[in-house]
């Protein structure tokens, strides 16, 4: 059994090749025109480094964006301009990059997530809203599990969206990707959100796009059923366009993640 093409989102997305190259250079015109400070490290490794985004005035939370890409690609600079409908709203932006496999496992790069957040909590005061695309969603979800952040940062905790969240690892064993991922029965069983059971009172909503892969809309429903939390169905958008909102401060997504009240 070969689970390759469940998992193949370019393939289904018209003009896939040409995103990569488009996140790059939005999120740099993004560097260009915002306060930023980049490549702070909130670990020892050369990956373990986030960029802040800061608004004009001061904070009034923390929202961290930890990205996707089958936790084998990308890294923070592709990302740069999802911070815009945070800090239009006035919150500054965390977004880390992390050690990818095969040189890292999966449940080392959790570690390395939760550490990201720590350190950007200890840097801005006042809420902290979490979202994380795909792999990113899956690494997100672990957040929200029993020992994985301290209390003082979960007790800050307001809102956390995987988004299109990859939420049950076992179907990638079955996938060329486990050559580099090394996943085996017990790490799946540790790292696979759907399958834990998150900390009693945070808010969650699982987002996925409606015109995603099968596979996808499968794992953000069994997430949320899992964990008995909302799971919002983007009408119109794809694997690689579900994160477009997150640029629009005016969005539901954001409007989700900012926790702003309907006027």
């Amino acid at each position: 059994m070969n689970l390759d093409d469940d998992y193949a989102n370019a393939a289904y997305i018209k003009n896939a090749a040409s995103f990569p190259q488009m996140w790059a250079d939005r999120a740099a015109i993004f560097r260009e025109h915002n306060y930023c400070e980049l490549g702070v490290a909130y670990g020892l490794g050369e990956r373990q480094t986030m960029d802040l985004f800061f608004p004009k005035q001061a904070p009034k939370g923390l929202f961290v964006f930890v990205h996707g890409g089958y936790w084998l690609k990308f890294d923070r600079s592709s990302w740069s301009h999802l911070a815009g409908a945070a800090i239009s709203r006035g919150w500054a932006v965390a977004i880390p990059s992390y050690d990818l496999a095969p040189k890292a496992r999966i449940f080392e790069m959790t570690l390395q997530i939760a550490q990201a957040v720590t350190v950007a909590a200890e840097k801005v005061a006042g809420p902290i809203a979490l979202a994380g695309h795909s792999a990113g969603g899956q690494l997100v979800a672990r957040m929200v599990c029993p020992g994985v952040l301290g209390e003082n940062v979960v007790n800050r905790l307001t809102q956390v969206v995987p988004i299109s969240p990859v939420s049950d690892l076992r179907p990638l064993m079955h996938t060329s990707m486990n050559s580099d991922l090394k996943l085996d029965e017990k790490e799946c069983a540790s790292e696979s959100p759907a399958l834990l059971l998150p900390r009693d009172g945070l808010p969650v909503t699982v987002w996925v796009g409606a015109d995603e892969r099968p596979v996808f809309l499968a794992q953000s429903k069994q997430l949320a059923d899992a964990w008995e939390c909302d799971c919002v169905t983007a009408v119109g958008k794809h694997h690689f366009d579900v994160l477009e909102p997150l640029e629009d401060p005016n969005s539901v997504l954001s409007r989700l993640l900012l926790c702003v009240q309907e006027a």
